[in-house]
């Protein structure tokens, strides 16, 4: 049984690796309107980005399954992770921050571990996180895809307005100064200060002034 549960666990790290066809997959980018790309290696960590939301429904830790509809109308900071990648444990704190900051109330935070549910249970338990946590193996996999990633490196977070317009997705661990930048642009798009483009083009300044902590 251990066995197989680590060829299971191997496979899906392989399935990420393989997808993102470079020598890391732990690369930090932040993705624009799909004109807006610029070429070079992280190019390879990018398909085609939606311009909603797309529809994912899974389960979360007691097992219920959960729609990324049930949060219509809210602003959303998705965070795809997972219990074996170290820059992904590395966000958590910072997420759990920005989760009880008045400042950014408005905005619902959900981490989705691509990972095994056993393993995602047993590190909640030692870890404590304090936004919704969803779960999915294969699943969770398809939901990457579904956010336009076709190559997969993680993490990443998808950043959402609150009509769930993708504002951007980062991929790569994510610092403060680089989710200030966005959450502050996204904030000015629901209150009407800007437009969705001008946002993604103030979000792209701003994290080549602040590339990393």
């Amino acid at each position: 049984m251990l066995m197989m549960r680590n060829r299971g666990r191997a496979a899906i790290a392989t399935a990420i690796a393989l997808a993102a066809g470079l020598a890391t997959f732990f690369v930090i980018r932040s993705l624009l309107e799909p004109e807006a790309r610029s070429s070079g290696p992280a190019q390879a960590a990018a398909a085609v980005i939606p311009e909603f939301r797309p529809e994912v429904t899974l389960a979360d830790r007691d097992g219920k399954p959960r729609s990324l509809s049930e949060w219509d109308g809210k602003p959303l900071i998705i965070n795809f992770w997972a219990t074996w990648c170290a820059p992904c444990r590395r966000e958590i704190p910072m997420l759990n921050a920005l989760a009880v900051d008045e400042q950014y109330a408005a905005f619902e935070i959900i981490g989705i571990a691509i990972d095994f549910r056993e393993d995602v249970l047993k590190y909640l338990e030692k870890m404590p996180i304090d936004y919704t946590v969803l779960i999915g193996e294969q699943d969770g996999l398809a939901a990457a895809r579904a956010f336009g990633m076709e190559s997969i490196g993680l993490p990443f977070t998808a950043f959402t307005d609150r009509r769930g317009r993708i504002a951007t997705i980062h991929v790569g661990e994510l610092h403060l100064p680089q989710a200030q930048v966005i959450l502050s642009a996204i904030r000015d798009v629901d209150a009407g200060i800007l437009d969705l483009p001008v946002a993604r083009t103030q979000i792209q300044e701003g994290l080549r002034i602040n590339p990393a902590r």
